[in-house]
């Protein structure tokens, strides 16, 4: 029905639950029906035509009561039933109506059985599809028990057993299907509802968030609503406006529009109210804090279908930052101007025919004049009066011919000139003057700027001497610096370069026939450097590239030493080479340097190829970058192996050389350490050329940076194969003599235990018998059996002993315990077992706490433990996919907690593995865990066990933390 729907069924709607009724209780039930009924009658049990309408109306029913119940109560029951109170008892109300209802119909108390729709009903209203399942489950419950005691509104009186069936199953399907259509209903409404209340929300949010004062006014003016921002503005709702004697409108104004503006905004809004012409006012309005805000209102009428006006909405926009704005514009008008006459440039005007008709004050006050009309003189023009008074004369007359030519031709002009002040000291100034041209083209008016540049032409002149300066340290730089054409001859020699060349000048160079560049390579470098010179500089000049090279470049005595030479275009605006800039450093000594490096590094790394030891480096990911001969030899690889092994991944590097076995933990323990820094430490199979898998012990170190970033990887491999077998063997025969050992001492101990313990028990059974005759005796000679007794409890006493010695045997003698750190014994114990646990292929990670307290322990004994629990973890993960042991220290209150975590096959009888002699193993004596158990309770711990997530065991241990050490 999903399919056919295009999405999940939820029951939310009417659809919905018709689909489900055509599909579920139409389409379905009619196959199952035919199939049935088909089966039924081919093997004689019952006609077609009288099975298949029972079995349809069975199936059909049965749908519309199991399906819709189901499918309600996953879709739509989610996060249980949440009621009030008063649903509550109205949910308890309708089932008991319900319950009654349907027990009287069903009684035969009322006179038809869907009387019982009415409260069907009333559920699948008021509590939609939940109601409406429950009441069905009550229906079919209570059905099929009147159906079972014979109810006689399902009794077969007059009709067949089936027809009472069909009757039955058809009231049943009614009343699932009418509940359900009811509750779709329901629910439609439910959900129309919310969706418009949300809509109505979403609404009101939008009024209330806009950036304006959204306010309404009925037909009359009185406000009716503000928006909440509105509200917020002027500290006050519509309700606050309430009052005797004055309305809403008197009242509003009165109390937030400036007193300045009260007038104009009642006489605006009385216009619009009386003509229904939409309002525009800008006014100052008071703001909650007393503050008022120049604001831009506008309000439009709503008028209903006939014309009639119905109310007025409007808006209210803060302008009172534009209305600042405006005017400070005027403010910045009235600074322009005065900024023409403080600025630091003289600004003149003059008329088109050259004549001054206005100076700015910091011009006349240069000048040491109040006016213009100063400088008139008869018979001369103002122009010629300024320019004869105030210009320096080696300037005045290239000024009168740069004017006269601009007043002609209409052209602008800059110069500079030298100006008298009024303390009659010249400075140098850049004028530049443009036309103003009407609309024909003519001119109207000249502005004049003139910039005092004194401090720049005395700059420049610095500059200059600064230049000369330079070019002295570029003669004295120990660099041979030159300059190049853009075709590449030679412009400029610095004087090093000179003089190393032994030519006073660049025009030595030049030859009939021969360009400068060649003539100078061809003399000047070594021979077997000109041919590479000659085609990176051809190369240069056709690409513009710059370019590095290093060559030989003979001195004047004639030896040759070694240059690093650099060139660099020198561009213009376009990119066009207008120059070629080259350095050459004489790197003679570093080159010798290199060469008795290169030296140094052959002879270290034959060195390194002889030593007796597989040698190797990786990059900081771990990627192979170098391996000695010997450790290429040994694995058999080639040098073309050698150059693939660098780009293989580690993965592919250890699945090549390292035992199958192994792989696994090796590739964690390597990834571990090359993403943590950590060096590692391993004892592996690796295969060399043979093939055959040899045991070997690698190490590994990182190089860092001064900032402990890991820079490279360096690592050792030895062959410890030998060695190996040779440590295995000797753990066997030590194993088979702590076997023989144990062995005869248990049969020593026990012939003792029995020895001991015989005599005692010999004796008990002889006074009891002698007891026993006392007391049988004629008269019974009770001092007699009292001895007897006596004797008997002696001997008892006796035998107590003994036991007492066999357990005193296994206890621990008294120990002397010490005060120290637990992390230290953490370090041996990890040295103990990195061995074996190398051996089964287990990895092993300690995460230790830092600054653990010091605690008082038996170093012997507690060390016992660790090991003694970290060998079973081991030995638990024997043959295990995964084989990591996790030992894990730290402080919880006031002890210390040790967590021995294993992958293995875990715990399988935890009630009995700290019974001595209990044990599961098949060579085991099964006193391990309890000798430990008894350790750690000496020491005032804990030990228990927990199974491990996903698999393994857990075993743990605390010892508390004290502040004195027993004796």
């Amino acid at each position: 029905m999903n399919q056919l729907w295009s999405r999940s069924l939820r029951f939310e709607s009417v659809p919905e639950v018709l689909l489900v009724v055509v599909v579920g209780a139409g389409l379905a039930p009619i196959i199952s029906a035919t199939v049935g009924s088909l089966t039924l009658d081919r093997f004689g049990i019952q006609p077609f035509a009288d099975a298949w309408l029972l079995w349809w109306v069975g199936d059909a029913s049965g749908v519309l009561i199991v399906t819709p119940i189901a499918l309600a109560l996953i879709r739509n029951w989610g996060g249980g039933v949440r009621l009030s109170k008063s649903r509550w008892i109205e949910a308890t109300v309708v089932a008991a109506v319900f319950l009654v209802v349907t027990a009287l119909s069903f009684s035969g108390y009322l006179p038809f059985a869907f009387v019982i729709m009415p409260p069907l009903l009333w559920a699948a209203v008021r509590f939609d599809f939940r109601g409406a399942a429950i009441a069905l489950i009550l229906l079919a419950l209570i059905t099929a028990a009147f159906t079972l005691f014979g109810a006689r509104q399902f009794a077969s009186d007059s009709a067949t057993p089936q027809h009472a069936q069909i009757m039955l199953q058809l009231l049943l399907a009614v009343a699932a299907f009418s509940a359900l259509i009811v509750a779709a209903i329901s629910r439609q409404h439910q959900h129309a509802l919310s969706t418009l209340q949300r809509s109505e929300r979403d609404l009101s949010q939008l009024v209330n968030m806009v950036p304006s004062h959204i306010w309404r006014l009925s037909a009359q003016g009185e406000p009716v609503f503000f928006n909440q921002r509105m509200v917020d503005y002027l500290g006050l709702d519509v309700a606050d406006l309430n009052g005797e004697g004055a309305s809403r409108l008197d009242a509003l104004i009165a109390a937030t529009v400036h007193p300045d503006d009260a007038t104009a905004f009642r006489e605006a809004l009385t216009h619009s109210l009386a003509t229904g012409a939409n309002f525009t006012l800008r006014y100052r309005l008071r703001r909650a804090d007393g503050a008022y805000h120049w604001m831009s209102s506008r309000a439009q009428p709503v008028r209903d279908r006939t014309g009639a006006l119905v109310e007025w909405h409007g808006l209210c926009h803060d302008i009172d930052d534009e209305m600042h704005s405006q005017e400070e514009l005027r403010e910045r008008e009235r600074q322009l101007s005065t900024l023409i006459d403080v600025i630091p440039v003289h600004i003149a005007r003059l008329a088109p025919t050259g004549e001054p008709t206005f100076f700015s004050k910091r011009t006349t006050e240069y000048l040491g004049l109040d006016e213009l009309g100063a400088w008139d003189r008869p018979g001369l023009s103002r122009v010629a009066a300024i320019m004869g008074a105030s210009v320096h004369p080696d300037d005045g007359p290239f000024m009168a011919q740069k004017l006269g030519n601009s007043l002609a031709t209409g052209e602008p002009y800059t110069m500079r000139y030298r100006l008298k002040g009024a303390d009659g000291i010249y400075r140098w100034n850049e004028g530049r003057a443009e036309p103003l041209r009407g609309e024909d083209g003519s001119i109207i008016e000249w502005y004049v700027a003139a910039i005092d540049v004194d401090e720049e032409i005395r700059t420049h002149e610095a500059l200059r001497e600064r230049e000369r300066e330079l070019s002295l340290l570029i003669d004295m730089l120990p660099v041979h610096l030159g300059k190049m054409g853009p075709d590449g001859n030679a412009t400029f020699f610095s004087k090093r370069t000179s003089d190393y060349l032994g030519l006073p000048e660049v025009g030595a160079w030049d030859k009939p026939g021969i360009s400068r560049l060649a003539a100078i390579v061809g003399e000047s470098v070594h021979p077997d450097d000109r041919q590479a010179m000659i085609d990176q500089v051809g190369h240069s000049m056709v690409t513009g590239e710059p370019y590095t090279i290093r060559f030989r470049l003979r001195s004047k005595e004639g030896t040759y030493r070694w240059m690093d030479g650099r060139v660099e275009p020198l561009r213009d605006e376009t990119g066009t080479i207008v120059e070629w800039y080259n350095t050459s450093i004489d790197i003679e000594d570093e080159v010798r340097a290199q060469a008795a490096l290169r030296d140094s590094e052959r002879q270290l790394r034959l060195l390194v190829d002889a030593l007796p030891t597989q040698i190797w480096a990786a990059s900081p990911s771990g990627e192979t970058s170098y391996v000695n001969r010997r450790l290429a030899d040994y694995l058999g690889l080639s040098l073309g192996d050698l150059a693939a092994l660098k780009d293989d991944p580690m993965g592919s590097a250890i699945i090549a050389a390292v035992h199958p076995d192994d792989t696994e933990w090796v590739g964690q323990t390597l990834r571990h350490s090359f993403n943590t820094g950590q060096p590692f430490s391993l004892k592996y199979r690796q295969k060399p050329a043979d093939g055959v898998y040899r045991w070997v012990d690698g190490r590994g170190e990182p190089m860092r940076a001064p900032d402990g970033g890991v820079v490279q990887w360096y690592g050792v491999i030895f062959d410890i194969d030998d060695e190996v077998r040779m440590q295995d063997e000797l753990r066997d025969t030590r194993e088979r003599l702590a076997t023989s050992t144990q062995a005869a001492s248990l049969a020593e101990l026990s012939a003792s235990i029995a020895h001991e313990v015989n005599q005692p028990l010999a004796a008990i059974v002889a006074n009891s018998h002698a007891c026993d005759t006392w007391l049988a005796s004629d008269p019974p000679n009770l001092e007699r059996a009292k001895v007897t007794v006596e004797r008997i409890v002696r001997d008892a006493n006796a035998a107590a002993n003994v036991v007492g010695r066999v357990r005193a045997l296994f206890k621990q003698s008294p120990e002397k315990r010490g005060k120290a750190p637990l992390d230290h014994l953490i370090s041996e114990v990890r040295e103990l077992v990195g061995e074996e646990a190398a051996r089964y292929g287990v990895l092993v990670n300690f995460d230790v706490a830092r600054d653990l307290p010091p605690i008082a322990f038996d170093r012997v004994q507690i060390q016992q433990v660790l090991i003694n629990l970290i060998r079973n973890g081991i030995e638990a993960m024997n043959g295990a996919a995964e084989r990591a042991l996790n030992l894990r220290v730290h402080q919880t209150d006031d002890a210390v907690q040790t967590i021995v975590s294993d992958s293995g096959v875990g715990i399988q009888y935890p009630e009995r593995i700290f019974e001595p002699f209990f044990t599961t193993k098949q060579s085991g004596m099964g006193m391990g865990l309890a000798i430990c158990r008894s350790i750690v309770e000496a020491h005032g711990g804990q030990l228990w066990a927990e199974a491990n997530e996903p698999a393994g065991a857990r075993f743990i241990f605390t010892l508390p933390i004290e502040t004195t050490v027993p004796g």
